[in-house]
């Protein structure tokens, strides 16, 4: 029987009780709604608006079909219009008019309102310790190979020398602002909605910091019709999720890179990779490939937030049952990609020899040829810049590097250079100098690994 069948004269129609029916995904919450029935009931009582036994039996009927639930005595029925009112059926089923009593002062928006922030609150600590053990992951990582050079590049060209570390922490630290966001969302989702009713409050003197304090929440919503119709921290932790998914899509395009003939700096364990149907020599790193493109299904679960608020009148619309599949598959795509992505950096073969390499080539270390001139021999900058082009493109006709062009060639440029240039173009020298704060150097790297570590604590 449906909550609201005394105004309508015939059933609603099948195709339509399907189409309005939200069972199938917000079933899912069966644990926060019977969570927030516990703490409404037990406030209920306590304020004298039940009698405080007949609240007992009540919280006691919702316990057990939570235990039910949960051992799967009692399985959810998929034709119930939501959770909200197959938990409520079965607990009328059980307890007759005390089952009926549950709702007073109460509404499915208010309801629903609360299941949502309990069932996300609980989500954003799951994913924040996912991110912190993938963080954990790469300083590990990272402090392994504080010294192992590579190119950094620009433009996908080689740039200047770094440490395969120092490029790891660069995604540790995107990846602490992600904890920082979801952190923020989660702080802001922290405020109790039960006892807006369905938009105007109750006549009833509930007691709503006790129902806060019940459920574990810091505060309680502060304007009724806010209270039912804020989907905000919707918005904000698909926001957050989002960016999430960029950092590990644009970490998995370095990976698939790296992985390719072309890099080879690295390789994927066996356990992380597949084959090829037709081509036995192919080993794809298709966990990688699957996580650069499940970011595009989280970018459209945002836009779907988004797109459904923008246009909303107050206070609760039947539009803002869309919020629950878009959020939750953003969840559940993160959860999902994380959970793949970790062993994979964790097991993955890094390839130092390759790196160092192709760092000798690319002609990375110009910089610090000019550096050299500008700190040994007291040219400005521009000068010194203009020289070693010059050099880079004698190299170049050549078929030389820097490290291997003979210093009569250097002098021919300029007469300043002498044999001190191939020590301050030393690939290792080059990386070991950079020791400025956020720099490549090995202590550095050791360093920010620490600080990072002790900051998950």
């Amino acid at each position: 029987m449906k909550l609201w069948a005394g105004r309508f004269q015939k059933e609603i129609d099948q195709k339509t009780n399907d189409f309005n029916s939200s069972i199938s995904f917000d079933s899912r919450m069966y644990r926060e709604d019977i969570e927030g029935s516990i703490a409404h009931a037990t406030m209920l009582g306590a304020s004298g608006i039940l009698p405080k036994d007949e609240a007992d039996r009540i919280c006691a009927g919702l316990e057990e079909i939570r235990s039910d639930i949960d051992s799967g005595k009692l399985s959810i029925d998929p034709n119930a219009e939501d959770i909200h009112t197959f938990i409520e059926g079965e607990l009328t089923a059980r307890l007759g008019d005390s089952g009926k009593r549950l709702h007073t002062a109460r509404s499915r928006n208010d309801q629903v309102a609360l299941d949502i922030r309990l069932y996300l609150k609980k989500e954003c600590a799951a994913l924040t310790g996912q991110l912190r053990e993938l963080i954990a992951v790469l300083c590990r990582k990272a402090l392994l190979h504080k010294g192992d050079v590579m190119p950094g590049y620009t433009h996908l060209q080689r740039a200047q020398p770094i440490t395969f570390g120092h490029h790891l922490l660069a995604y540790a630290e995107m990846l602490l602002r992600d904890v920082g966001r979801l952190e923020d969302a989660a702080k802001r989702m922290d405020s109790m909605p039960l006892g807006s009713c369905a938009l105007a409050g109750t006549t009833y003197p509930l007691d709503r910091e006790l129902t806060a304090k019940l459920l574990g929440f810091s505060a309680v919503t502060q304007n009724s019709l806010d209270g039912v119709a804020d989907r905000d921290f919707c918005v904000e932790l698909a926001c957050a999720i989002s960016l999430a998914m960029v950092h590990l899509s644009r970490f998995s395009e370095e990976i698939i890179l790296w992985c390719s003939w072309e890099f080879k700096f690295i390789e994927l364990d066996d356990a992380f990779s597949t084959g090829s149907s037709i081509m036995p020599q192919k080993k794809n790193p298709d966990i990688a490939e699957l996580v650069r493109g499940k970011s595009g299904r989280v970018f459209g679960d945002l836009m779907t937030l988004l797109t459904v608020l923008k246009g909303l009148p107050l206070a609760y619309n039947k539009d803002m049952q869309e919020d629950k599949e878009a959020i939750f598959d953003a969840v559940d795509t993160l959860k999902m990609c994380l959970t793949a992505f970790i062993p994979m950096i964790d097991t993955m073969k890094v390839l130092p020899e390759n790196m160092r390499h192709a760092a000798a080539k690319g002609f990375i270390n110009a910089t610090d040829c000019a550096d050299y001139l500008v700190d040994a021999k007291g040219l400005p900058f521009r000068d010194a810049y203009k020289i070693t082009g010059t050099l880079v493109a004698r190299c170049i006709e050549k078929g030389l590097t820097l490290e291997t062009l003979p210093l009569s060639e250097y002098q021919e440029i300029c007469p300043a250079f002498d044999e001190g240039v191939y020590d301050a173009i030393s690939l290792d020298r080059c990386v070991n100098n950079r020791k400025v704060l956020g720099g490549p150097a090995p202590e550095n790297v050791e360093a920010q690994a620490g600080r990072i570590l002790s900051l998950l604590k």
